[in-house]
């Protein structure tokens, strides 16, 4: 919990400096654009979290991200029925899922060769089925492009994929926190053997995690793609597992596996997203952004290491100071 109240200390701080250096940041159009892409960062980042918690990694979000996107446009232009089309999508993507997890598992594979493979494959996929086209949806589907439209709740406008990103946090909290599959995956996290004798089928676990990843990639990969409307196979989608990683190890992901909390990734995707419209909104050049996101999330990064030695240091005094105190 320390870990989230960081991260979110650096949201408000990123915000109001912001805010402070360029009102227009606070205007009703900005602010809702950034909700929106704030969610749809963070449904793929949740994902993310199931795979990093197991102690592995997903480096192939942003081609899933891409192929579902370019798929789902190219099957509507050739007619498929818009209910079958997105079926069609995000099956595709839990198969992803589920081939990860078997070669992770089944074959003892590096998850980062796994994973690392697939951003080449499934990127050269969508170039190839599509013929490295643009693809796009035009202004045919109005009941599709609600799905990343704001809607009147309470006389506020909110974008439907932050309610969409709040059912799937709500929904994933309640399984890692409340399940015994849960439990099972912060244990397979921590120590795979301890929790293969304890009686966990491990390689269910894992497979389940690559295959939550996956799929919310490609509903990620659908909704992004139905609010930019015009989809370059070569280039939708490019980097978005490096925003993912990094939002699900800043919201208190450990890469060590074992540790994650979906609240502290949904603010950790809301920093990334807020510090990109920050570069933009304040007139910094676009060739300092990555360096300006890279620096804000080291800083974040160190500072939390930093004060967990510094707690551990503390704690070990405290116990060390115990058995003086009794005798």
């Amino acid at each position: 919990m320390k870990k989230t109240w960081g991260v979110l200390g650096i949201l408000l701080f990123v915000i109001a400096l912001t805010a402070i250096l360029n009102p227009r940041f606070l205007g009703d159009k900005n602010l809702l654009t950034t909700l929106r892409w704030s969610s749809l960062y963070a449904i793929i980042s949740i994902g993310a979290a199931f795979v990093i918690i197991t102690g592995g990694v997903d480096l192939s979000i942003g081609s899933v991200v891409g192929l579902s996107g370019t798929l789902l446009a190219l099957l509507l232009e050739k007619g498929t029925p818009v209910g079958l089309a997105i079926a069609i999508v995000l099956v595709l993507s839990a198969a992803i899922g589920f081939a990860h997890g078997l070669l992770v598992t089944k074959m003892r594979l590096q998850p980062f060769i796994v994973t690392l493979c697939g951003l080449l494959i499934y990127r050269g996929v969508a170039r190839v089925i599509t013929d490295d086209q643009s693809q796009g949806f035009g202004n045919s589907y109005p009941r599709l492009h609600a799905l990343v439209e704001p809607v009147g709740i309470l006389g506020a406008a909110i974008p439907v994929p932050f309610l969409i990103m709040a059912a799937i946090a709500i929904a994933a909290s309640i399984f890692l926190n409340r399940t015994v599959w849960g439990r099972y995956l912060f244990a397979l996290g921590r120590n795979e053997q301890a929790a293969r004798y304890s009686g966990i089928n491990t390689h269910a676990i894992s497979i389940m995690a690559y295959v939550v990843c996956a799929l919310l990639s490609g509903w990620g990969g659908i909704l992004m793609a139905l609010d930019v409307n015009s989809i370059q196979p070569a280039q939708f989608g490019n980097f978005y597992e490096l925003y993912a990683i990094a939002a699900a190890v800043l919201g208190g992901c450990s890469l060590r596996g074992g540790e994650g909390s979906i609240l502290g990734v949904v603010i950790g995707s809301a920093v990334m997203r807020v510090l990109y419209n920050a570069i933009n909104i304040l007139g910094i050049p676009n060739t300092w952004e990555f360096v300006i996101i890279g620096l804000v999330l080291l800083g974040g990064v160190v500072t939390d290491e930093l004060v967990r030695r510094w707690a551990a240091r503390r704690r070990a005094a405290r116990e060390a100071e115990e058995p003086l105190l009794k005798g």
